[in-house]
């Protein structure tokens, strides 16, 4: 008979997703079954719907320390970037401010990225920043192109790839300086940063559910009352005309119980995942030296440290002997090792190709395609970070 060696199942791409936990499945649950009105209806069912979404939405305020009404509820990250941008640069929002000018950065998510390229082919001034060498971009680049022009500044919270964290209460002020208002996709934060919005100083955010241990397909942007939002979808009365269509409430209930749950543990886990973040680097450096780049800017493994998620680690491998690493083979022989990674951003990465966020910040393409982001969860252990990184010591020497 034959015998097959036991593979570990570790799964170090939370920042592509992460699981559902049970206790948001059990908070979902009636409104699977039982609970299945529309929240539209004026019967029973449909009130208690009704009730149910705005216990939800008085959740999620809580936790961006805003008013319920400045919560809209939406299908996810990538909705949320395109209503935030859209809308506040399109239709009737730009008739009442007459400024269609967008300025983001090309570190940017893929959703803000191809809407900034819909909005520019519509004749919108978009304004692409080069982000600095360790991911974030500077002030005086952001102040030189703000203009009467500009409407709207996108820059990410936490980028999604390297994980360096934007200084966005500086950014907000001068935005603000200059007539324009601010958006941030804050999807990678939630349990890993505070999310004030005034603190933040931001008019826009943008959140998903199933970063946080939410359910997929849900999310929410808050809007910041008296700005200006054109609605993209039409067809119905929902989320205060901002949102037409008849809202999934056990996923909009799910989603607000899993981003209470990641704000109340916020600061406990956020330290454990720091120390992880830490000891994988130097397994990672201690197994491979010289060979790998930290292009997250983590202090002690990067030249110029700058603030960084505490879940996100990406490395680079630089070529040998000239020849370059094969990105793909090291991300397989990590799959068959039973490592779960990815390259960059799961709305990319189906196809093995290099980060735009690593290219914008300089890398050759042929480092950026010899890239693997870990990215750790709930469930990591420091037995999980020992073995990933034997496995990639293993697998780059085999490369």
């Amino acid at each position: 008979m034959l015998r097959f060696p036991v593979v570990p199942s570790i799964y170090l791409d939370h920042a592509a997703t992460t699981p559902l936990d049970p206790s948001v499945l059990a908070a979902m649950q009636p409104y699977l079954t039982e609970q299945f009105g529309n929240a539209s209806s004026v019967h029973a069912l449909g009130r208690r719907a009704r009730v149910a979404i705005e216990g939800a939405r008085e959740q999620v305020a809580g936790v961006l320390g805003c008013s319920s009404a400045e919560v809209v509820f939406t299908s996810g990250g990538t909705e949320g970037d395109n209503a935030a941008l859209r809308g506040v640069l399109t239709g009737a929002a730009l008739r009442e401010t007459g400024r269609p000018g967008l300025v983001t950065s090309k570190a940017e998510h893929e959703a803000v990225l191809r809407t900034a390229e819909t909005l520019a082919a519509d004749g919108h001034p978009v304004t692409m920043l080069k982000p600095e060498a360790h991911g974030t971009v500077s002030l005086d680049p952001v102040r030189a192109v703000l203009d009467e022009h500009t409407g709207l500044v996108s820059i990410m919270l936490v980028n999604n790839e390297v994980g360096t964290i934007s200084d966005l209460p500086t950014l907000a002020e001068v935005t603000h300086a200059a007539g324009a208002r601010i958006h941030t996709d804050a999807v990678q934060a939630p349990g890993m940063l505070p999310l004030d919005v005034d603190v933040l100083g931001v008019d826009l955010l943008t959140l998903s559910g199933h970063k946080c241990y939410g359910p997929k397909g849900v999310g929410a942007l808050f809007v910041r009352a008296g700005t200006p939002l054109q609605s993209l979808i039409t067809g119905g009365a929902q989320e205060r005309r901002r949102r037409g269509g008849t809202e999934n409430v056990a996923a909009i209930v799910g989603f607000a119980e899993a981003l209470v749950q990641a704000e109340a543990e916020r600061v406990a886990g956020s330290q454990r995942l720091a120390g992880l973040q830490h000891r994988l680097a130097t397994q990672i450096r201690t197994m491979l030296g010289e060979t790998v780049w930290f292009n997250t800017p983590l202090d002690g493994f990067h030249p110029d440290p700058q603030p960084v998620a505490p879940h996100i680690l990406n490395v680079s491998f630089l070529p040998k002997a000239g020849q370059p690493l094969d990105g793909e083979m090291l991300l397989l022989g990590l799959d068959v090792a039973g490592v779960y990674v990815s390259s960059g951003s799961a709305c990319t990465s189906g196809a093995i190709e290099p980060s735009h966020v690593l290219l914008a910040m300089g890398a050759s393409r042929d480092t950026a395609a010899a890239t693997v982001r870990f990215s750790l969860g709930r469930s990591t252990s420091e037995h999980d970070v020992d073995y990933a990184a034997e496995q990639l010591g293993l697998i780059a020497s085999r490369l």
